[in-house]
């Protein structure tokens, strides 16, 4: 069975980087499309950036385009989110998620967070001064 695990979270101040990884385990990442979400407190889980089985596609929200960039390297079974100049808005915790290609586009898979079917426990990422 696939299981994920983010890793990358942590305190940065507004403007700076981190890189958030999501590894798989236990079932060859390739065969899926995954997601990368986050919910702040007293919000829903939103689809932050999502990523084709091969890699040949990609969607952005608005609100992280120019900002954010997800990769993957099938080979080492990990998908990654390198986020740049973020603001205390992005503060939340994120979330990995993968939906086997096929069933759903990285656009639908983005929109609609319940498409997924295999999700991580997440890591915090706290932007603030």
């Amino acid at each position: 069975q696939l299981q994920l695990v983010e890793s990358g979270g942590g305190l940065v101040q507004p403007g700076g980087s981190l890189r958030l990884s999501c590894a798989a385990s236990g079932f060859p990442l390739n065969i899926y499309n995954i997601g990368w979400f986050h919910q702040a407190p007293g919000k829903e889980r939103e689809g932050v950036s999502c990523i084709s089985s091969s890699g040949g596609s990609t969607y952005y929200a608005d609100s992280v385009k120019g900002r954010f960039t997800i990769s993957r390297d099938n080979a080492k079974n990990t998908v990654y989110l390198q986020m740049n100049s973020l603001k205390p808005e992005d503060t939340a915790v994120y979330f990995c998620a993968a939906r086997r290609a096929g069933f759903t586009t990285v656009q639908a898979l983005c929109a609609t967070p319940n498409r997924a079917d295999v999700w991580g426990q997440g890591t915090q990422v706290t932007v603030s001064s």
